[in-house]
């Protein structure tokens, strides 16, 4: 039981220091694609730990799952996990523990997924209401709809075919390419499929509460999305343009009061005004690279004993 110990202690390990460091770092407003692959990553070592350490528990367990885990290994391998003289109720109940934990995790996924269809479909129906089809405009085309509305807005449906959704306020009260760098803005959250990352934090978070590292997962997903797609605009039509879009869009809903559920907004607008530079680009694959090898360390964890053995 040694190696499922060690996973365990690294997976508790990576979910208290990574969410720490992270917070602590700057680089992560400056780029915020890279920070959302190193949260990715984090959260998969996490995972990956729980997940490893489930499956050697098992097989320390029972014979039967050991069997099916080493059946194409050799026998020195499996000697070298010692998982036969370690078993006992302790691997077995640490392996329903965690079984409990991934079948639990699979069911929030899986409601959060059927949720999320449920509202697209609910909002599709609505906006056709609201903005019936032209005659023969193609429904599965992507399109640009414009509603009747006193409240400046603009958001996007995700799905097979997003749709970007504009109010008539919005339309009066951005100026020049401010509208177009909204659409921008939308169009990067669509490109880059954002709502799977919302999904999936939002899963973890609803069913782990308790697990801080999932809770600082879902709102960093939901911050640094938002920085990702102000990027995307900026880069075409300029960080004043986005700026002074998000401040007409956002002015009269009291975001930029000092006690908001919506404290990113402001965050962004001055993120934008402050034209940081971004990092180089071999800081940038320097940052990528070490956030890939987060989850690769379990593995590495997992394998040694195999490895050793077989050498």
């Amino acid at each position: 039981m040694m190696v499922p110990a060690v996973l365990l202690m690294l997976g508790a390990l990576t979910a208290v220091l990574a969410p720490r460091l992270l917070a602590r770092a700057r680089w992560p407003e400056r780029e915020p694609v890279v920070a959302l692959w190193a949260w990715q990553c984090v959260v998969g070592a996490v995972l990956l730990c729980f997940g490893l350490s489930m499956l050697l528990s098992a097989a320390a367990a029972w014979q039967a799952v050991r069997g099916r885990l080493f059946a194409a290994a050799p026998h020195g391998v499996v000697d070298a996990y010692a998982l036969g003289a370690s078993g006992g109720p302790w691997a077995a109940a640490t392996a329903l523990a965690l079984a409990g934990g991934a079948l639990w995790t699979g069911a929030m996924l899986t409601g959060e997924v059927l949720r999320a269809r449920a509202r697209r479909r609910a909002q599709g129906s609505e906006l056709l209401v609201r903005a019936p089809l032209l005659p023969g405009e193609d429904p599965s085309g992507a399109r640009l709809v414009v509603l009747e509305g006193p409240r400046p807005d603009a958001w996007w449906l995700p799905g097979a075919a997003p749709q970007l959704v504009v109010t008539t306020a919005a339309l009066g009260r951005l100026k020049g390419s401010q509208l177009d760098a909204v659409l921008a803005h939308e169009e990067g959250h669509a490109a880059a499929r954002h709502d799977w990352l919302l999904h999936c934090s939002r899963a973890l978070a609803r069913g782990f509460p308790q697990v801080p590292v999932f809770a600082a997962f879902e709102a960093e997903m939901h911050r640094l999305v938002e920085m990702a797609a102000d990027d995307v605009a900026s880069r075409r039509f300029g960080r004043l343009t986005i700026a002074l879009a998000l401040v007409g869009l956002n002015e009269d809903r009291g975001v930029f009061a000092a006690s908001t559920q919506q404290a990113h907004v402001p965050q962004r607008v001055r993120r934008l005004l402050a034209a940081a530079p971004r990092l180089s680009p071999g800081r940038r694959l320097r940052l990528t690279a070490l956030a890939t090898l987060v989850p690769a360390v379990p593995l590495l964890v997992a394998f040694v004993p195999g490895l050793s053995a077989l050498a």
